[in-house]
């Protein structure tokens, strides 16, 4: 497991965002920040995941609580979907 970490400040500075924006996902629990030498981080392993939250926030205009309700929906999703390959697998096992 990757446990490198990004600068919040390096990465906002080089992006164009807001701290304050990664700081709030950060407190509704959608990204994990440590604080390491005075410096706000979050994991490398998150970055995927807080470009889309960037582009809903920036692009889309969706606030902090509609992002976390697109990511609890589509978790949900993303489940549902490995329960149907499962039982579609089971299907198959006993169709041959």
């Amino acid at each position: 497991m990757q446990n490198d970490l990004i600068i919040i400040n390096d990465y906002c500075s080089h992006c164009n965002i807001e701290p304050d924006f990664i700081l709030m996902l950060g407190e509704d629990g959608l990204i994990n920040i440590q604080e390491i030498n005075d410096n706000h981080c979050f994991p490398a392993s998150q970055l995927n995941e807080l470009e889309r939250y960037a582009h809903l926030y920036y692009d889309l205009s969706i606030n902090i609580e509609g992002i976390d309700a697109i990511r609890h929906l589509l978790e949900r999703i993303e489940d549902l979907q490995r329960r149907v390959r499962l039982l579609e697998d089971e299907l198959h096992f006993y169709e041959e």
